[in-house]
């Protein structure tokens, strides 16, 4: 499997909008450093059967795509429907036009009824082909704890709690994608274990309400014993230097564009 890392910021992006001349804050990250640019995050995971697969499509997708030279996705898992994991999901019908068809789209029923309330016109139920001047989405609901087809591919889904809220941990294959979470119940650390290819959302260094931070991941490294371990969804206090200089072996910090594989 072929990951892309499309962004791997938290909800502000960084450096987020703001600072003192108005050129954005950068907390502690070194703003010379290009690593540390960040986006909002979203991967997409190329399968063996060279299907794409994107997780969430957040504000800034459409940069991320072109970036990366992907025109045509497969399906979309969306973890939940906070608006840094959603909002840009309009542009997928740039993707239809280049499919010619309309795009499976996975998440629970809470979550895509959050979606459809916010993006009313794109759930309409007749086609716009071959123009599609709106997103043609395939719904396809799914409950935490399933195992189900995506583009081929079977994926195992967990709950995950999101401090205020829930979000969905997803495995596929060989790869496991756990973002915006602070807490993962023994059922996910189960599906987790022995995962090759493990992408987790690390906030910040300190503890956060709704995020994990860097001991708290560490700690669940120890129970699941990945191959590799993945932090992603950081924002301005996750230094890309300060990281790879403190970080133990096995533990590497995404950044946008990056890309890696997983058998």
């Amino acid at each position: 499997m072929k990951i892309t890392f499309l962004g791997c910021s938290g909800s502000g992006g960084v450096p987020m909008v703001g600072g003192e001349d108005g050129n954005g804050y950068w907390g502690v990250c070194d703003p010379l450093e290009p690593k540390n640019r960040r986006t909002r995050s979203s991967v997409v995971i190329e399968t063996n059967q060279r299907k794409r697969i994107i997780i969430d499509t957040g504000p800034d997708i459409r940069e991320q795509l072109l970036r990366e030279k992907i025109s045509k996705l497969d399906a979309v898992i969306y973890t939940h429907a906070h608006a840094d994991h959603i909002a840009g999901l309009d542009e997928l019908r740039s993707i239809n036009r280049m499919i010619g068809k309309p795009i499976p789209i996975y998440g629970t029923f809470d979550t895509l009824e959050e979606i459809k309330s916010r993006f009313t016109y794109a759930f309409k139920p007749w086609s716009t082909a071959p123009h599609f001047f709106r997103p043609a989405l395939k719904v396809n609901i799914v409950q935490y704890g399933d195992v189900f087809t995506v583009a081929e591919e079977t994926v195992q889904t967990f709950e995950q709690c999101h401090g205020f809220g829930k979000t969905l941990g997803i495995r596929c294959g060989s790869v496991a994608y756990c973002t915006d979470v602070m807490e993962i119940y023994q059922d996910g650390l189960d599906i987790l274990s022995g995962v090759e290819t493990w992408i987790v959302g690390c906030f910040q260094r300190q503890p956060h309400p709704a995020h994990a931070w860097v001991d708290k991941v560490l700690e669940w490294r120890e129970k699941i014993k990945p191959g590799k371990t993945i932090l992603t969804h950081m924002g301005p206090d996750m230094d890309w230097g300060w990281l790879n200089h403190h970080l133990p072996d096995g533990v590497d910090v995404a950044y946008d564009g990056l890309t890696v594989f997983s058998s």
